[in-house]
């Protein structure tokens, strides 16, 4: 007898996780969906809020900070979403997508630091991370270059 027409109770358990996380993966990618379609929408008011405020389409320094904090948010949200999609069409979590989240997400901090909130050590902190993150994405990029070759 074969094992094919057998199934063993562990391949059933298998398939019912794979189902499961194929589940869990998508109902994510629906909330994430909605999160950044919700976020676009609140972009779109908070810009039409600063323009039509006085002065009249002129924006101070905070409010470009929140909308260029706002946009970078949505686009963490987006590449998010590119990270979630790569992993349900290859069950594999691609490193170069989560270093470039990342590297955005700290973009996006580092714009909108109020260094007045902070002292020196976290600021230092916030380097390494910046500077880990780049050398990781480099080499990682030239890894990729090489295999190329």
């Amino acid at each position: 007898m074969s094992t094919e027409s057998n199934p063993s109770p562990e391949g059933g358990l298998s398939l019912i996780l794979k189902k499961f996380e194929r589940f869990i993966v998508v109902s994510i990618v629906v909330m994430m969906m909605v999160v950044v379609a919700l976020s676009t929408v609140e972009l779109g008011w908070i810009i039409a809020k600063d323009v039509i405020t006085p002065p009249i389409l002129l924006l101070d320094v905070d409010e470009l900070l929140e909308i260029l904090g706002f946009v970078l948010l949505i686009l963490i949200g987006v590449e998010l979403l590119e990270t979630i999609k790569a992993y349900l069409r290859d069950n594999v979590i691609h490193v170069e997508i989560v270093l470039d989240v990342a590297l955005i997400a700290l973009s996006r901090k580092v714009i909108v630091l109020d260094l007045s909130q902070y002292d020196g050590v976290s600021v230092l902190a916030l380097a390494a991370l910046i500077i880990a993150l780049a050398g990781a994405s480099f080499l990682r990029a030239s890894r990729c270059q090489l295999r190329r070759r």
